[in-house]
């Protein structure tokens, strides 16, 4: 496998660091190592996630594993391969994806793919009509017990899943970190969801998702309550699961290797925008106390 050099636009989020560690640490953990690629660059700046001291922090940690940190764009992304979208904030997403997008090389976009739905498919539509190779996912969607449950399990119809309400620095909270449970829901469901309703309370939220041919999903987000699990059922199956997240980078960033090594990618599109779409539905649901649809795409 062709050992693949990779900017990364963004230091407000830990991936920045959990994934740079993975791919060059000298003392990272054998078992964690994910080999094929080389973090050469990283583009700094603040956001309401992180300010410049934790941004110089994080710089001096990227910098002593070989990285070059850098405030201008075109500097960080010279020589580079391909890029990793590491934005904390999700209200960038488009913004950088559009700086991105005009370099033509391939491109992960951390969850989640934007602020809103608008703004996802705006995003999509640049990736498509400029024929770039992108994808966009959180580590959840991969977990070994998730993939366990959907692998063996055929015709699920009813999928509850939960997982924490992260409290978001700027913006909806549902949305940039409630992207992780969603990500499940989806996964175990596929696709076909069309409608959200919402239970809130003191605790968090709580979205029923309601699909084409009656199937029904549930999320349940919490807060302060760190652990991801669910319990899905079928017409002659069941299961429940408790996400191990021992090795969710490794799994997020193995994959990501080898899609910008030409590998397909490990989500579609149209599974992305569906996540979007459902977490779009879900806050508008919670303005509005009312069931509400999801936009047509």
């Amino acid at each position: 496998m062709k050992k693949i050099k990779a900017s990364i636009i963004g230091l407000d989020t830990s991936h920045s660091i959990q994934f740079t560690q993975r791919a060059q640490a000298p003392d990272c953990d054998p078992q964690q190592r994910v080999d094929g690629l080389e973090i050469i660059s990283c583009m700094r700046f603040e956001t309401p996630f992180q300010d410049r001291k934790g941004l110089d922090e994080r710089s001096a940690q990227l910098e002593k594993w070989g990285v070059k940190v850098y405030e201008d764009f075109d500097r960080t992304v010279a020589g580079a391969d391909a890029l990793l979208l590491e934005i904390n904030d999700p209200i960038l997403h488009l913004e950088y994806f559009k700086k991105a997008a005009a370099l033509g090389k391939p491109i992960f976009l951390d969850k989640p793919l934007a602020d809103n739905i608008e703004n996802g498919l705006e995003i999509v539509r640049i990736a498509r009509e400029s024929n770039i190779r992108m994808f966009s996912a959180s580590s959840l969607r991969f977990i070994k017990d998730l993939e366990e449950v959907t692998d063996r399990m055929e015709g699920i119809q009813c999928a509850s899943v939960f997982g924490p309400l992260g409290l978001a620095a700027a913006g909806e909270s549902v949305v940039w970190y409630g992207v992780h449970t969603f990500e499940m829901l989806q996964r175990l469901m596929g696709s076909g969801a069309v409608e959200v309703s919402v239970v809130k309370d003191g605790k968090g939220v709580v979205a029923v998702v309601g699909y084409n041919d009656g199937r029904r999903g549930v999320v349940e987000l919490a807060e302060g309550a760190f652990v991801y699990g669910g319990s899905v059922r079928s017409d002659s199956d069941k299961a429940v699961f408790i996400a191990d997240m021992t090795y969710a980078y490794k799994g997020l960033l193995d994959r990501i290797v080898a899609f910008f090594n030409g590998g397909p990618s490990p989500v579609s599109l149209d599974a992305t925008l569906e996540i979007m779409n459902m977490i779009d539905a879900t806050v508008k649901a919670m303005k509005s106390g009312k069931t509400e649809k999801l936009t047509a795409v």
